[in-house]
């Protein structure tokens, strides 16, 4: 028998040792040669044509140190301009203070002066009245029309903006909706939270210390609310004499009071209402007597 020839023994050659990184070959290049070869030959080219880098000729070197001294004559400038104009703005800014505090301290004074001859002359119509048998009479007339301090028990009614009221927007979103998708009390809103108090049985109402009379107007003037022309500002409280709580009672339930809780649970407007037991409110600033007269044109009565 012929054997079979035997094959060589297979022997396996050496392998390189590899790169503990070889499995990030990309990164690794990337690394490496981080400056293209293109940006490194046109950076070549252009140091041996001499240009780019800091200029060469004496012009060149000219020019750029005229720009340098330009560009720093520009921010001393600005710089003693500043220095110069910002104890005139603070002088102006406290010469307008002064004034404010001046006017406000006058204001205070004209307004307590208003007050002490109010006092007066309502003692003198009580004197006058009283000899006539009409005190009482008066007394409610005073009351009704806000001429006179009043108190007793009734409501303390507080509104107050959302917590995330929007201080932007030019209109009034309510045109169309009705409500408010800002989260800001309007005037139109203490006017109807007013008519109610004043349909549930409220004697004599307040806004933040403001005193209404049957001439007070409630209005707005940009996003201030104006009471008889003078802003205020949230939270506005609202004080009511009357029968305390029949007078919570008979808003809540009324027209105007839901209108307020539709405020509350549809756009985050704050209100709390509570029973008082003694509620004072101050005289109105100003009472005009307005007395109407009988017509004698024909067809008018």
């Amino acid at each position: 028998m012929c054997g079979m020839p035997q094959q060589p023994p297979v022997r396996s050659s050496p392998t390189r040792p590899s790169r503990p990184d070889a499995s990030m070959s990309l990164l690794t290049n990337v690394m490496d040669h981080s400056l293209d070869e293109g940006y490194a030959e046109a950076a070549a080219r252009k140091q041996a044509e001499g240009v780019g880098g800091t200029p060469k000729t004496v012009r060149s070197k000219l020019g750029l140190a005229a720009g340098l001294v330009l560009a720093a004559l520009v921010v001393t400038l600005g710089a003693a301009n500043a220095r110069i104009s910002a104890p005139v703005i603070a002088k102006e800014r406290q010469e307008l203070i002064d004034r404010i505090e001046h006017e406000t301290t006058a204001a205070d004074k004209l307004e307590d002066n208003v007050d002490t001859l109010r006092a007066d002359v309502s003692a003198r119509q009580r004197t006058a009245l009283k000899a006539d048998g009409g005190s009482a009479q008066a007394d409610l007339v005073g009351i009704l029309s806000g001429a006179t301090d009043v108190h007793g028990p009734g409501v303390k009614l507080v509104v107050d903006d959302a917590k995330e009221a929007s201080q932007d927007g030019d209109g009034d979103p309510r045109e169309t909706s009705g409500f408010s998708d800002t989260g800001r009390v309007r005037d139109r809103d203490m006017q109807r939270v007013v008519n109610g108090l004043w349909e549930s049985g409220a004697e004599a109402i307040s806004i933040n210390g403001q005193r209404l009379t049957a001439l007070s107007a409630i209005r707005a003037a940009g996003d201030a609310i104006l009471v008889d022309n003078r802003p205020l500002v949230p939270p506005y409280t609202v004080l009511a004499v009357g029968d305390g709580q029949r007078l919570s009672t008979r808003f809540q339930n009324s027209a105007d009071g839901l209108y307020l809780h539709a405020l509350q649970e549809n756009y985050g407007i704050r209100t709390s209402i509570s029973v008082e037991d003694d509620v004072r409110l101050t005289a109105a600033p100003s009472v005009i007597v307005r007395t109407a007269q009988p017509s004698t044109e024909k067809g008018t009565s």
